[in-house]
């Protein structure tokens, strides 16, 4: 066989292995949070969106360390507004975060990275915590469902 048939067939192996739907183990799948995309095709559905993605894991809040300090998109956080840190969310996205062992719940905008903490999904503000009572406890199995991204 020729140098050009080779090349191609190598191509072509390399493309078809690249688009496999196979997932690899790395870290992001070994996370415990969990992500459902939930769809409206055929069913009733009063909301707006028709996709609605909920992540599920554990909140935390800011220290109070951190008030007056810069966020990663430049903002000064501040413990009483409504904020949150995502790890991978785009800074300014809008999400509810319910509280699972109470049901309360409150909209927060991204706009720090984080938590940096094994296990925790999300960090919220202060101002925040306090709207679904976690205070007390620090950390509260929580169900984050995105409202709108910029």
């Amino acid at each position: 066989m020729g140098i050009k048939v080779l090349t191609f067939l190598f191509l072509s192996i390399l493309l078809c292995c690249s688009c496999s739907s196979h997932r690899r183990n790395t870290e992001s799948n070994k996370n415990k949070s969990t992500i459902t995309v939930s769809s409206s095709k055929g069913k009733k559905n009063t909301s707006s969106n028709k996709n609605t993605k909920t992540l599920k894991g554990k909140a935390s809040y800011y220290a109070d360390k951190f008030q007056g300090r810069k966020t990663a998109n430049g903002d000064t956080f501040d413990q009483k507004k409504m904020t949150a840190a995502h790890k991978t969310l785009a800074f300014g996205t809008k999400v509810r975060v319910k509280n699972v062992s109470n049901g309360k719940s409150v909209d927060v905008i991204i706009n720090d990275r984080g938590p940096f903490v094994a296990g925790r999904i999300i960090d919220l503000s202060r101002a925040a915590a306090e709207k679904i009572d976690m205070v007390r406890a620090g950390v509260a199995d929580v169900e984050v469902t995105i409202l709108s991204v910029p």
